[in-house]
């Protein structure tokens, strides 16, 4: 019969996956071990095996965790009952504020699913298309015209790129924040430059 989990397995199971998300987003995959893992989760390097049968594993709930949770997301957004354009504009905001909370596992996401091995890494990005796919969606349905101009697909990779890479140069102590940061997109976004009002928080980054 199986050994019954602890009473902490889940809390500590999570504390182990942040640590390894904080550490891979500041040193890199590469760069970063087991034991330093252990080290900064508090735990022996068998506790860590426990949890984690290696450090592709403990890599792949990182990012497969942080895309399921942006899934989630997206699927509650779309289930709202909202105007085209007002889904778009929660959604980008949402995602952004989302994005705020969870820097570190949004970093390795984007950085370094390349070090998983092929079937596992497609599992991620399979997951990340769906996450695409549903903001194609919500563009499409405010400009349906796009579609028909196969416009809906690169204007959904422009908007992600507007969103995806803040974690490369917005300060987490800058007068700047990702709430923000996310209505600024959702306006650039949805009514061009001439709707980004000259005083939402324009400050350097």
């Amino acid at each position: 019969m199986a050994r019954p989990r602890a009473a902490t397995y889940d809390e500590q199971r999570e504390q182990i996956l942040a640590r390894a998300a904080e550490l891979f987003a500041h040193q890199g995959y590469s760069g970063t071990t087991m034991n330093q893992v252990a080290a900064a989760c508090g735990v022996s390097k068998p506790t860590l095996y426990h949890y984690f049968t290696d450090k592709k594993n403990l890599l792949l709930h990182i990012a497969a965790g942080h895309v399921a949770r942006l899934e989630a997301l997206a699927a509650e957004v779309q289930a709202l009952p909202l105007a085209p354009e007002a889904r778009l504009r929660t959604l980008i905001e949402r995602f952004m504020a989302a994005y705020a909370s969870a820097q570190h596992q949004h970093r390795v996401l984007t950085e370094d699913v390349r070090f998983l091995p092929d079937a596992e890494r497609a599992q991620v990005v399979a997951a990340e298309r769906r996450v695409i796919a549903g903001f194609a969606e919500a563009i499409v349905a405010l400009r349906p015209e796009l579609k028909g101009r196969a416009l809906d697909k690169p204007l959904t990779m422009l908007l992600f790129g507007m969103m995806n890479w803040t974690f490369t140069w917005l300060r987490p102590d800058g007068a700047l924040t990702y709430e923000a940061l996310g209505d600024m997109i959702a306006e650039l976004f949805c009514g061009g430059l001439a709707r980004v009002e000259s005083g939402s928080a324009m400050a350097s980054p």
